[in-house]
C-alpha cells in the first residue's frame, strides 16, 4: 500500500503514468439491450470513462456439469483500477446471469493524452 501511494505521488508530481492505475473490465451480456443499459448506467455513475460493446461472440463454457453454448455481447469497460470493485458490485446487482463474467486486466501502458482523458472523464463535477 505504501508503494502504491508513493507511485501515485510520483505520478502526480512528474505527470508520468503508473502501470495499473487504469484497468479494462470485461463483462459478458446475453443481448445488446442489456449490454447498452449496463454501459449507459456505468457511464452515468462515473464508474468508467468508456465502454465498447462488441458484437455477438460465440461462447462455450461449463455450467452445471454441461458444456453450454451461447451467443453473448462483450463489454470492454475502461476505468480506474480503484473503481473496479464498485463497478463489479453494480454489474452483479443488475446482471441477469446468476454468475456474470466480470474480470479486469490492468493497463500497462497507453497514450498519455488518452490516459489524461480517462482521468478527466471520471472526475465528479
Amino acid at each position: 500500500m505504501l508503494r502504491t501511494l508513493s507511485l501515485q505521488l510520483h505520478s502526480a508530481v512528474t505527470g508520468s503514468y503508473v502501470s495499473g492505475t487504469y484497468s479494462i473490465v470485461f463483462v459478458n451480456c446475453p443481448n445488446e439491450h442489456i449490454a447498452r443499459d449496463i454501459a449507459r448506467t456505468i457511464l452515468d455513475k462515473k464508474l468508467a470513462a468508456s465502454v465498447n460493446i462488441l458484437p455477438k461472440a460465440s461462447s462455450l463454457s461449463f455450467w452445471n456439469g454441461e458444456i453450454e453454448e451461447a451467443t453473448e455481447i462483450m463489454l470492454l469497460i475502461k476505468t480506474k483500477t480503484s473503481k473496479v470493485h464498485m463497478l463489479s458490485s453494480y454489474v452483479r446487482s443488475v446482471h441477469p446471469f446468476e454468475i456474470p463474467e466480470v474480470f479486469s486486466l490492468p493497463m500497462d501502458q497507453g497514450d498519455v493524452h488518452y490516459l489524461k482523458w480517462l482521468k478527466e472523464s471520471m472526475e465528479e463535477p
